[in-house]
């Protein structure tokens, strides 16, 4: 990586982070082991998140256990998703998912026109496999269409900047807040003129998943985790400022296991996260969304499978990014996750980088499961394909 001069810094960390996830995951085989010989797990205060009492938008949502899958050939068209193709597919997807009459009334059963919506993005890999701007578009029109208003639209993910970088600007997108917790200033510093992160003013610490593991930063590496210690910080974005969440991942691996919708509002809505990849990556995945402003506020989950990766992910390695040509889409973010995870398993399958399934990979599937946040079992999911 030293030879290639167009490596950033935070790409080499999205990389290095990547890795150890990879490992971490793509090598969870049985293990013959006693009971006294297994590692015990750091303790979380997961037994918070119930203290909160659940809501009737809590997950797995309206329609639990239920997924809706729509493919076109004709999506990626050009090198670019095909804007009128995504519309159609889109359309179709929510219809059958709520049963609505029109697009309008689908949106309705989500959303209100008094609701600020938080569309939440995936950056982190860059422009080569990120959320596509262009499916963003098509919500945000049939957003509109439903009668909510583009000032009550807001675009985020954990870091502001790679969200411009990937297309996500106010010129891309007028009318429509783009915002971020960890922050940079025009000069490129995270800091203001006191040495203050602008980071510590989004961040709520109020809210917080508490785990007994921790990890030091070096001060080029401190910015984009925000605090050290025990503690991870809940943006601000999601506690405080929008009221409703439509998750929008991409359709991609994670190792053996994926990186779809447990995983894009985990890790992009708490702070200090480099310390919870090696020992709690699947109680993160799953543990995160069970707090109250994830779980009472993501209304809706859509995989942009346009384009997506079955290898090297969750960074962009050009090798193994392919075009899936696939939506999927429902209320229930483990039920959506466990049809995408087949998706990418059949893949790998095919392409011979596994030879069958390591049913350890779907471990964040069945704590999120047992949690109440959705249904990870294939026979208890309905899955529409159109």
């Amino acid at each position: 990586m030293s030879n290639n001069p167009t490596i950033s810094r935070r790409s080499l960390l999205g990389m290095l982070t990547s890795a150890v996830a990879g490992t971490s995951l793509g090598s969870l085989m049985p293990v013959r082991a006693t009971a006294q010989e297994q590692p015990l797990k750091p303790k979380t205060n997961i037994a918070d998140a119930s203290k909160h009492p659940r809501t009737p938008s809590s997950m797995p949502g309206k329609f639990p256990g239920k997924v809706v899958l729509a493919r076109d050939e004709n999506a990626w068209s050009n090198d670019a998703p095909d804007i009128r193709v995504l519309d159609r597919m889109l359309e179709g997807t929510l219809l059958s998912l709520t049963g609505a009459p029109s697009i309008g009334a689908a949106w309705r059963e989500l959303v209100t026109p008094d609701d600020i919506v938080g569309l939440k993005v995936n950056p982190v890999a860059g422009k080569l496999l990120s959320t596509s701007p262009q499916i963003v578009h098509v919500i945000i029109t049939q957003l509109e269409r439903a009668g909510i208003p583009r000032k009550n639209i807001v675009i985020w993910d954990r870091r502001e900047f790679e969200l411009h970088e990937t297309g996500f600007t106010t010129d891309a997108f007028p009318g429509v807040r783009i915002t971020g917790t960890e922050r940079k200033d025009a000069a490129g510093s995270f800091r203001d003129n006191a040495g203050k992160l602008y980071s510590e003013a989004v961040i709520d610490r109020d809210w917080y998943y508490w785990a007994d593991v921790e990890e030091k930063y070096d001060e080029e590496t401190f910015p984009y985790m925000v605090n050290e210690g025990k503690h991870s910080y809940f943006t601000g974005i999601c506690t405080r400022e929008v009221t409703r969440i439509i998750n929008l991942p991409i359709l991609k691996n994670a190792g053996s296991s994926v990186t779809l919708c447990m995983k894009n509002l985990a890790y992009g809505a708490i702070t200090n996260t480099s310390r919870l990849h090696k020992t709690l990556w699947h109680e993160t995945c799953a543990e995160v969304p069970a707090f109250a402003p994830l779980r009472d506020k993501v209304v809706l989950n859509i995989v942009d499978g346009v384009k997506g990766c079955y290898q090297g992910g969750p960074a962009a390695n050009p090798q193994f990014i392919t075009t899936f040509n696939t939506i999927l889409a429902g209320t229930d973010p483990v039920a959506v996750d466990r049809i995408g995870y087949d998706i990418i398993l059949k893949k790998r399958i095919k392409e011979k980088i596994q030879k069958e399934e390591n049913p350890k990979a779907r471990t964040f599937m069945d704590l999120a499961e047992k949690l109440g946040l959705g249904r990870a079992d294939l026979g208890t999911i309905d899955l529409t394909t159109l």
